[in-house]
């Protein structure tokens, strides 16, 4: 059973930066494609970064490009959401997803299994 437990939301200041974190138990994630995702209130989820199981693909979104970056850390079992320049359109819930069947990168978030329990991230002066 792959669980995924995030950290690193928190409050910060427009023009400021986070590193959100997604630690994997259960499996290893080099067999996973991984992405995050995020919802603010009232709007639909939106797809932020995503990186195939064997990095043959990535795919950002258009709203973060240039200023969230991914990564993913095989011997740590992590991934990571690095945010700069943050504004606050950006303050949402921030969820970590993988899922093994996934090949290509995708936003469709119904093809995910497992998801992280969220985060809170909030950019505000």
């Amino acid at each position: 059973q792959v669980q995924l437990v995030e950290s690193g939301g928190g409050s910060v200041q427009p023009g400021g930066s986070l590193r959100l974190s997604c630690e994997a138990s259960g499996a290893s994630l080099e067999y996973f494609a991984v992405a995050w995702f995020r919802q603010a209130p009232g709007k639909e989820r939106e797809g932020i970064s995503c990186i195939s199981r064997v990095r043959k693909s990535t795919k950002d979104a258009t709203s973060t490009k240039g200023r969230f970056t991914m990564s993913k850390d095989i011997a740590k079992n992590t991934f990571y959401l690095h945010m700069d320049s943050l504004k606050p359109e950006d303050t949402a819930v921030y969820y970590c997803a993988s899922d093994r069947r996934v090949v290509r990168c995708t936003f469709s978030g119904s093809l995910y299994d497992h998801w992280g329990q969220g985060t809170q991230v909030t950019v505000s002066s």
